[in-house]
């Protein structure tokens, strides 16, 4: 049996908050059904799949690059970043190594494992759908912190995109430590 990692990131269009990556390796004799891009699934339906994957995959992990490393490195970097250290961490905390992993996207991160990029894989590879699902679960809890910390920017409810309501607000009470400030909108506040 070949075992395949599938791999997502969630958060790179954003204007704060970290990108989150997830490594996800499916167990073949205890399928889950309902998966699909996380994009495309109700918040409800994620959570309810985000409990099961952790139940049942063979093993799965979750990574992130804080918004500093963002501008740091760019968020392509960041997100390839993010995948490496789900992988990494994934294969340290289950002690499992996987004869392939499958990326969504154009471009693999730096790992010693093969890899393959795959355009669309979060709608293709069910163990990709699974990894974009806890990606995106645990982003949204990030910004849902974010929300009891800064509640004048509506984290909780645009989740860091730049809304109307996300670019008022950061033209009324300017810039926080979770912003990216290499994001063009962030980035004119700075000036």
């Amino acid at each position: 049996m070949q075992l395949i990692c599938g791999v997502d990131e969630a958060g790179r269009g954003p204007l704060a908050g970290a990108v989150y990556a997830a490594a996800v390796i499916l167990n073949p004799e205890r399928p889950i059904f309902g998966l699909a891009d996380s994009k495309k699934l109700s918040e409800k339906k994620r959570d309810l799949l985000n409990v099961e994957i952790k139940q049942h995959a063979l093993a799965w992990a979750i990574a992130s690059c804080s918004a500093q490393e963002i501008d740091e490195i760019n968020i392509l970097q960041a997100s390839l970043l993010a995948m490496r250290r789900a992988i990494e961490t994934m294969q340290t905390q289950f002690d499992i190594i996987p004869d392939l992993v499958q990326v969504d996207g154009n471009q693999c991160p730096e790992i010693s494992l093969p890899c393959q990029a795959i355009v669309k894989g979060d709608s293709k590879v069910q163990a990709i759908s699974a990894a974009s699902i806890l990606a995106k679960v645990a982003r949204d809890a990030e910004l849902y912190e974010l929300d009891k910390i800064y509640p004048q920017y509506g984290f909780a409810q645009h989740k860091g995109y730049p809304t109307v309501y996300h670019l008022e607000m950061l033209n009324l009470y300017g810039i926080t430590p979770q912003h990216r400030l290499s994001y063009a909108p962030v980035k004119r506040l700075c000036q």
